[in-house]
């Protein structure tokens, strides 16, 4: 027992200076996933966790909250810059970057990998 005590103390909160940021925004549903720069997930939130039920899970309004949720323990672990990559067509995706930008994270560049069809399958006669 008081090994993991000792084990407790000397563990030191991870300090994270850069970082993800992985917005998926689709009409209904945002999801924020902030990572390392390997990586792996350090927080995240969506639209649903944070308490929006059905259709206004794909509001503006419900993707800020799930972005500011997801940045605060990130910030709060020590990130100070960060990527963003977004994918999807959803309406969250203006709103969830203006709440990442306005967390105090100096955003390097945003990246938008929504996959886009070049002509797609072809027709059948």
């Amino acid at each position: 027992m008081d090994f993991e005590m000792d084990a407790k103390k000397l563990r030191r909160p991870r300090k994270i200076p850069k970082g993800v940021i992985y917005v998926q925004a689709s009409f209904n549903n945002t999801i924020v996933t902030v990572t390392n720069v390997r990586g792996r997930a350090i927080s995240w939130s969506s639209a649903g966790s944070c308490g929006f039920k059905g259709t206004r899970r794909g509001t503006p309004f419900a993707a800020q909250t799930a972005a500011a949720n997801a940045i605060r323990t990130a910030v709060d672990q020590g990130m100070q810059r960060a990527v963003v990559i977004i994918k999807g067509p959803g309406l969250g995706r203006d709103a969830a970057l203006r709440a990442i930008a306005r967390s105090g994270i100096l955003l390097r560049f945003i990246r938008d990998v929504t996959p886009i069809p070049h002509n797609g399958c072809r027709a059948t006669l």
